[in-house]
């Protein structure tokens, strides 16, 4: 059941009773044999009437003219007559026409289709006493708004008569379940919106608005696109819907949601007539600097592009266009019309388009008209449309003029295939081919589907198992010329049959003019883009492309997130990528490494002038107490504890780690083990001067060298089961919060470490007992009392060592194990031989026997 001003019932018959009152709507009408039936939204709103329901209605009034879809509506008309004109499509056939004003409303639209789906007035009048449904139209072109169509194409698809759009563009209206009979020649805004994607994907915005209008149109479509443009990453900052009642409040909201939001690009995905309604609220509200996107209705809309006011707003907007065409001979056919010729009398639609270009007044009111005219002066007769230029003689944007010309031309080619019929053959193996004096709409719609031609033009004319054409727009860019005109300008295209969704926008950068004619590319983030070496923290209670840009911990480089390194490699300065991280040892080259050679070669030349000394001074008393032999051993055990210092100096290798404290640890019990034989031969000398006493004998220098030997290979054997069980080799210590990589010598074994130093330890303590106990033994040069100096120095820098060992990080626990041996080399070869070179090179009157041999005190001594 349907709805109108009465409640009308229709059955899928022949027969339908029409209540009395209804009335009939004016239309456009041409005999033919076959006659394609037309709906075009001539006028852009309908006045309603007050209804007080106690008597008839009265008749529905139109207002504000389109003189765009008047010229919409011409072109169908000059489609069909050059096909008659022609004869070579369908010769002996002549395509006749009748057309109905929608006025832009779904209501206007459902009564002028049933209007064209059969009621012949048979009382001669205006009202219908009785009517016949008979299907004498056999195909419809139109209508154009989306919202229009959709009722259209409910009562339509239930008959199976074609339904051919040039501008319903709606995603929903491919649903073939719904609409089994709708075709259209403009692509679905899937495609519209997959090139509006494409756009925002392709310059990097990020936060964009979406307005809408509130229409099927408008709210379909800014859906589609919302839905789609989150999957980008994207984010929509604010979603308005344009009311229809155009409230101002409601507008001003809307705008100013727009202020506040923070967005500079901003869809309007509606007709043009709401866009209007926008725009003149953000001229009045002064609102300036906003990229705006246009949705196809509007992109190309001379009603906002002919103002000057809205020039300057405007300028740079860019939308998506479907493609156009030059149509030879339109214009002079759209500029032929004149009210007083004598075949303008049965357009119903021509007085009212001629008043509103000329606003002037024909005096010529129809008994049926139901257009609202305002007084106006009575027009001169004078009057040509040549002598004006306004959007209905512009044809320099022929798009939607093009998509009606398709289809005219498409139902043309669809007769013809159907009159090509052979018996048989195709669809009709068991019937007749169809009655072309008796063409049955689903007959044709049959064959509609199967259209496929190319036109005068070279465009392919073809729809896909939705009813849908290719989708190919061009990509226009409003640019304000010097003088003044706005103008359309093709800065890309997008083509829906390329197969790589990269290619199918083509864009020209260098030809975009931008808001405020700006040639770079307007930024719209919600965010800044964060720099190297920050990561995005998402701000509470905002979306996602809201943020906050934190600052990477060391270590980290930014991607998406902060990501970590590898554990042997370090965050760059910018923190942008992972770069090797800096090796960390005791090298020659660096300041730490340098002093400490300097310092190991000066005691390596220092023990070196002692042993040349004693060379040269070997026969004199001094030198040769206390078995020379020995010191000269010591000399060379100094000389190698300073040279395995060297060994700690550079980056540890699998020799170096080897060497490093094995032969730290034999050179210091072979150093210590001389002077434990010094201090036994020290003490046991003085005391074998009592009467009686052999000691000495079993203290000669055999036996001191057995001494060394022993002390000697017990730390031997302890290295070379270290060596064998848990040798020391290359470690990298990779700690995750610094930038080096530590290369140092891991021990294999902590116990055989402790063991050696222990053992060393061991010796160092017996050597200080014995010189303790000594130290009181009567001479003049008291060696003993040397040696506890030595071993009191040698002990308390490694008991000093153990802790700071412990506590260095890095290659600082290797500057302290170098700087304890060094220490205690200084101090050996201070304590022990200073005094020594001292007397023989300063005091040689003290370097006889008869001083050494003298006596002195017990209270003198130390």
């Amino acid at each position: 059941m349907l709805f109108l001003n009465k409640l009308t019932v229709f059955s899928y018959q022949d027969q339908c009773e029409i209540i009395p009152g209804t009335m009939s709507l004016p239309a456009l009408e041409k005999k033919g044999d076959i006659i394609l039936g037309g709906l075009f939204s001539l006028h852009d709103m309908v006045v309603e009437p007050s209804l007080s329901f106690t008597s008839t209605p009265p008749s529905t009034q139109c207002t504000r003219f389109n003189f765009r879809t008047f010229r919409w509506m011409q072109t169908m008309i000059f489609a069909i007559e050059e096909i008659n004109r022609k004869g070579n499509l369908l010769p002996n056939i002549t395509l006749g026409y009748k057309i109905y004003d929608s006025c832009s409303t779904p209501h206007q639209a459902l009564k002028a289709v049933l209007e064209l789906m059969g009621t012949e007035n048979n009382s001669g009048g205006n009202t219908h006493q009785q009517g016949v449904c008979r299907e004498s139209i056999p195909a419809v072109i139109g209508d154009g708004g989306s919202t229009q169509s959709l009722v259209v194409a409910h009562f339509l698809g239930v008959f199976h008569v074609p339904q051919v759009s040039y501008f319903s563009s709606c995603a929903c209206l491919s649903d073939k379940n719904k609409f089994p009979a709708f075709l259209r020649t403009m692509p679905s805004d899937f495609f519209q919106v997959d090139a509006l994607l494409q756009l925002v994907k392709h310059f990097g915005w990020t936060w964009v608005g979406v307005i809408a209008g509130d229409d099927d149109y408008g709210r379909g479509g800014a859906n589609i696109f919302i839905n789609e443009v989150t999957k980008l990453g994207a984010c929509v900052a604010l979603h308005e819907i344009i009311p229809k009642n155009r409230a101002q409040s409601t507008i001003s909201s809307i705008v100013s949601n727009i202020q506040s939001s923070g967005v500079w690009v901003i869809l309007v995905f509606a007709v043009e007539q709401d866009a209007a309604v926008l725009f003149d609220e953000v001229l009045r509200m002064e609102l300036a600097g906003i990229q705006w996107l246009a949705s196809e209705a509007w992109s190309t809309a001379a009603i906002l592009s002919t103002p000057r006011k809205y020039h300057h707003i405007l300028q740079g907007s860019m939308g998506f266009a479907i493609r156009r065409a030059d149509i030879p001979g339109l214009r002079d056919f759209l500029l032929r019309l004149n009210p007083l010729s004598s075949d303008a009398s049965n357009d119903p639609f021509l007085v009212p388009f001629w008043e509103e270009v000329f606003q002037c007044s024909l005096g010529v009111q129809a008994e049926d008209q139901k257009y609202n005219t305002e007084g106006k002066p009575p027009c001169s007769g004078t009057e040509e449309l040549r002598s004006i230029a306004n959007i209905y003689s512009d044809v320099s944007q022929l798009r939607i003029s093009y998509n009606v010309y398709k289809a005219v031309y498409a139902l043309a080619h669809a007769i013809k295939a159907m009159r090509s019929c052979v018996k048989g053959k195709g669809p009709f193996l068991q019937q007749a081919c169809p009655d072309m004096d008796n063409i049955k709409p689903w007959q044709l719609l049959h064959y509609i589907k199967q259209v496929k031609y190319f036109n005068t033009f070279g465009d392919e004319t073809k729809f896909d198992e939705n009813g849908d054409p290719t989708a190919m727009y061009d990509l226009v860019n409003w640019q304000l010329k010097p003088n003044g005109k706005m103008d359309f300008v093709t800065v890309g295209k997008f083509d829906e049959t390329t197969a790589a969704s990269h290619h199918k926008l083509q864009i020209q950068e260098e030809n975009i003019l931008w808001t405020g004619n700006q040639t770079k590319v307007p930024l719209s983030v919600c965010s800044n883009v964060c720099p190297p070496g920050t990561r995005k923290a998402i701000r509470p209670n905002f979306p996602i492309c809201c943020h906050d840009c934190v600052v990477c911990a060391a270590g980290e480089i930014n991607a998406i997130e902060c990501i970590r390194c590898l554990p042997e490699f370090w965050s760059s300065a910018e923190k942008t990528a992972c770069i090797p991280k800096q090796m960390e040892f005791l090298s020659f080259s660096d300041t730490m490494g340098i002093i400490l050679m300097v310092i190991s070669l000066t005691g390596i030349f220092s023990t070196c002038f002692v042993v040349f000394i004693f060379y040269c001074h070997r026969s004199t008393p001094i030198v040769r107490a206390n078995n020379s032999e020995l010191s000269f051993l010591l000399l060379l055990s100094l000389t190698l504890c300073f040279l395995c210092s060297l060994i700690f100096i550079s980056q540890p290798s699998k020799l170096s780690c080897l060497l490093r404290h094995t032969a730290f640890g034999i050179t210091f019990v072979l150093c210590i083990s001389c002077i434990l034989g010094k201090t036994i031969v020290v003490l046991i000398a003085f005391k074998a001067t009592l009467p009686g006493s052999h000691v000495m004998k079993w203290f000669g220098p055999l036996q001191q060298r057995i001494i060394i030997t022993f002390c000697t290979l017990v730390q031997v054997i302890i290295c070379t089961v270290w060596l064998v069980v848990a040798p020391p080799m290359p470690q990298k210590l990779m700690p995750r919060d610094s930038p080096i990589v530590i290369l140092l010598c891991d021990k294999g074994s902590h116990l055989a470490y402790a063991l050696v130093l222990g053992y060393i330890g061991l010796l160092a303590c017996l050597c200080l007992v014995l010189a303790f106990l000594a130290r009181k033994l009567p001479d003049n040069f008291n060696e003993a009392r040397i040696i506890t100096f030595s071993m009191i120095i040698f002990c308390a820098v490694w008991i000093a060592f153990i802790p700071a060992y412990i506590s260095s990080p890095g290659k600082y626990s290797t500057v302290t194990e170098v700087f304890a041996i060094l220490a205690s080399s200084y101090g050996l070869l201070g304590c022990i031989f200073a005094p020594k070179c001292y007397i023989v090179l300063l005091r040689p009157e003290k370097n006889t026997r008869k001083h050494l041999m003298s006596k002195t005190s017990a209270s003198k001594r130390f």
